[in-house]
């Protein structure tokens, strides 16, 4: 069934098999983690993209809404997604090969790093689907303001960050490229 399913919408075997053997593998290393090694080794790296992902593709994407409307926010959007993956995977799997400090393997760090990048530059990215800029800016808001609550929460839960702290660094954060985004397409559509 599951097989049928993945030839009809396009995906070669090969793949969905690699993915699964992939996800097969990091549940078993964190598993086999303590929790500071699972820290380390997943969620820091997770969290560094989910945060980079979030905050720095804001400012193009609103910059774009503001100059050229939702298709455009959405193009962009969905660039600066895919490319800060690519480097920000890159990065992190080049810049520490985890014997010095014990960070794990390059290749699933960088791996990490570059999916939840994709993911946190993506979901903020998808209201401007909405044909209507102004309705798709205000669905993008609401999703922007739901990422930033759900990294404050994984700061708290796993690196014991004060709730009510981390939401101020990361809304001021947040605010502070957003707002960048926003003064830049004005400036371009006056």
């Amino acid at each position: 069934m599951r097989r049928a399913m993945l030839t009809t919408i396009g995906i070669p075997l090969s793949v969905a098999a690699s993915a699964d053997a992939l996800r097969c593998d990091l549940l078993k290393r964190w598993r086999g983690q303590d929790e500071r090694g699972q820290i380390l080794r997943f969620v820091q790296p997770s969290l560094i993209g989910l945060i980079d992902g979030t905050i720095s593709t804001l400012a193009p994407i609103f910059a774009a809404a503001f100059l050229a409307g939702s298709r455009a926010a959405l193009l962009v959007g969905l660039a600066a997604s895919l490319g800060a993956a690519i480097s920000m995977g890159l990065s992190e799997a080049l810049s520490d090969d985890g014997e010095l400090s014990g960070r794990g393997s390059s290749l699933v760090r960088g791996v990490l790093t570059g999916i939840a990048t994709f993911v946190g530059g993506t979901f903020h990215t998808l209201p401007f689907l909405i044909g209507d800029t102004q309705t798709a800016l205000k669905v993008a808001y609401v999703v922007v303001g739901m990422e930033l609550i759900t990294i404050a929460w994984v700061r708290r839960r796993f690196l014991q960050v004060r709730l009510h702290r981390s939401l101020i660094q990361v809304t001021m954060g947040g605010f502070v490229v957003a707002g960048v985004g926003v003064l830049i397409g004005h400036a371009g559509a006056s």
